[in-house]
């Protein structure tokens, strides 16, 4: 609960800034707010997955320690908004996210940015895999999951690298559901029980994909990735680090930890949860909350006094 008054007050503050095409002042506000209430929280954090370096403050930068020091060692990956575009346009789907596992289980990628992914609810296990074709995956987990192809829902991040993979799923005899942004929601929907997602697959950002594993540890759902660098310098950089870049990253490879949590408050409304909304004197806002180790899924609606935030 302590983190949810994190994320919850980020997207409080974000509000004013939804659909007034400003995304780094939404940030900043968000930042602000989800750093102030990080800072009391009983556990001695060190952001592994930020917004960037030190020298890029306000951000929550890499290396960062959050907490009041005392309590179990953490490590934190935080995104004040996750989809500062959507928030900036008034579209759907944006989200302030705290992931949270034991300290030096977090996956270091190492600077480079992009994976591709493909997760799926605990179905995917042994029946999809990221080197096959994707055609062949939906039929496999289309089979596992009892349902006609026709009925899969594919979600893939509306972007022109992704254009020969919806073509593909489409050739597949599959539906595409397509995200303007935030593909840690597409992860976890594609997871959760009753949803219409059924997968979630394409070329992401690498955080995005340790943060959806946190979550994946509370949903028993499935992740594959691999690391894909934009360019030969990152390339390199992997490659000095001991990457190796063929290798298909799983759940535990991501996140050694079961000790996790995930922690998401809308700040716009979405599939995975609605956004803040004024109502009177109040402030409404929906967050979700998972725990690896329990396997607990839980909804979290508030109701905030306004004039406390003006």
């Amino acid at each position: 609960m302590e983190l949810v008054r994190a994320t919850e007050a980020a997207a409080i503050r974000a509000v004013p800034f939804i659909g007034r095409g400003d995304k780094n002042a939404a940030d900043g506000a968000a930042v602000d707010a989800m750093r102030k209430f990080l800072g009391t929280v009983n556990f001695d954090g060190v952001i592994v997955i930020g917004e960037g370096e030190k020298d890029h403050a306000p951000m929550l930068y890499n290396g960062e320690h959050v907490g009041n020091g005392h309590g179990p060692a953490a490590d934190i990956a935080v995104d004040p908004i996750d989809g500062t575009s959507l928030t900036a346009a008034g579209r759907q789907n944006a989200l302030s996210m705290i992931a949270v596992a034991d300290r030096g289980s977090m996956y270091d990628p190492s600077a480079v940015f992009y994976m591709d992914k493909i997760v799926t609810g605990g179905e995917g296990r042994g029946v999809v895999d990221l080197r096959k074709p994707i055609g062949e995956n939906i039929r496999a987990l289309a089979k596992a999951k009892n349902k006609d192809i026709a009925d899969m829902v594919i979600a893939v991040l509306d972007r022109p690298r992704h254009a020969q993979l919806v073509d593909d799923i489409r050739a597949a005899g599959a539906g595409t559901r397509m995200l303007l942004d935030g593909d840690v929601a597409g992860g976890i929907n594609a997871a959760l029980y009753g949803t219409r997602i059924d997968m979630c697959v394409g070329i992401g950002g690498t955080p995005e994909g340790i943060i959806t594993a946190c979550a994946l540890k509370a949903l028993d759902g499935f992740i594959q990735g691999r690391l894909l660098p934009r360019d030969d310098d990152e390339r390199q950089k992997a490659i000095d680090a001991g990457h190796d870049l063929d290798r298909v990253l799983e759940a535990n490879d991501l996140v050694t930890s079961d000790n996790t949590y995930f922690v998401a408050t809308g700040v716009t409304d979405g599939g995975l949860v609605n956004g803040v909304r004024k109502l009177g004197p109040v402030l409404r806002t929906e967050s979700i909350v998972l725990r690896g180790r329990s396997g607990t899924i839980r909804r979290v609606q508030a109701d905030h006094v306004a004039e406390k935030w003006l």
